[in-house]
């Protein structure tokens, strides 16, 4: 057997740990979208946009995820499988900032453009361009908004984290260190967090980005730390479990929750007071801005240069000297 052919035969035996679909290859260039997952409501609007502006420009889109937040080899198997179906660009929302990254530059040596989306590599380089959210950004608009609201009272604020994986990529520590570094709290590791950043974090738990990992992450935080009023989380599924974890506990009072994110139920979250606070993204402009640079490099070789696709505070309890947008607002806005 060709390795080619191993490669999907590869593929097609773990079709449970991908989620595949495409048009017909002869439909024109193939251009590929892997995801963390096909169930996080930020990646299927991002699939949604990818797959409108791939057909709209005559490409064939080919969208691949990973069974759960962190199947690094589920993600190398979607872009060896780009590689044999002969893509020309490949946008990537990366599981493992650094593990992928042999990969990727396989990928790039074969004459593939990549582009991350929402998650840069580590280094971000390692990309011939990165369509994202700042993160680091996104983290210290909720931080200050955080710090602003509490005013005196968060100097002495106990604060638990909800953050994505135990790799720590990219996305993960940018929002984490972005919001200690917005609420005041002085980073000891760009590229990492713990609990011994601050005495203020009380307790720390990961939840892969998901409602059920919030709620679990939460109840083993209140399990040894019963006692806080400040929850971040990583996005709004995870505060959103996070959340009904504390209810469930009785602890859900007084407790001020911020996030990222800023899609429609996120916003809904924000409007209705489970969550203070979130930062909105917008993953339709990530995908559309990539197949167009795909494009663009079919059609000339031009390689795109990184774009900042913008976030915003969305709140209906602004603070001074922080911007941000109302929740009427943000819903016009929820991951356009």
């Amino acid at each position: 057997m060709s390795k080619n052919l191993a490669i999907l035969s590869c593929v097609a035996a773990t079709a449970l740990s991908l989620a595949l679909t495409s048009a017909p290859a002869s439909a024109g260039d193939i251009v590929g979208l892997i995801t963390k997952t096909n169930t996080n409501p930020f990646f299927v609007k991002m699939k949604e946009g990818f797959d409108a502006k791939a057909k709209e420009l005559g490409l064939t889109p080919q969208a691949y995820a990973g069974k759960a937040d962190g199947d690094n080899d589920g993600q190398v198997a979607a872009i060896e499988a780009l590689m044999a179906a002969g893509a020309k660009g490949i946008l990537l929302v990366p599981s493992d900032s650094t593990a992928i990254v042999p990969t990727v530059e396989k990928a790039r040596k074969a004459g593939i453009l990549v582009i991350t989306l929402d998650t840069p590599l580590d280094p971000v380089t390692a990309a011939d361009a990165n369509f994202a959210t700042d993160n680091f950004k996104a983290g210290q608009l909720i931080g200050a908004w955080a710090k602003a609201t509490l005013g005196d009272k968060a100097a002495s604020a106990k604060i638990a984290t909800l953050d994505l994986a135990a790799n720590e990529p990219t996305v993960d520590y940018l929002r984490h260190n972005g919001f200690l570094t917005g609420f005041g709290i002085a980073v000891k590791d760009p590229k990492h967090y713990a609990m011994s950043d601050s005495a203020q974090i009380v307790g720390s738990d990961v939840t892969a980005g998901s409602d059920e990992g919030g709620r679990q992450a939460m109840e083993k935080i209140l399990q040894k730390a019963p006692d806080f009023n400040v929850v971040y989380a990583i996005n709004e599924p995870a505060a959103d479990g996070g959340y009904a974890a504390l209810k469930a506990a009785g602890k859900d009072k007084g407790v001020l929750v911020v996030a990222v994110d800023g899609g429609c139920p996120g916003v809904k979250s924000v409007k209705a007071g489970v969550i203070g606070a979130t930062s909105q993204q917008y993953p339709l402009l990530m995908a559309s801005k990539g197949v167009e640079a795909v494009a663009e490099f079919i059609k000339s070789g031009k390689k795109p240069v990184s774009i900042d696709t913008g976030e915003q505070l969305v709140t209906d309890h602004p603070v001074p000297g922080v911007p941000s947008i109302s929740t009427d607002e943000g819903m016009k806005l929820c991951w356009g």
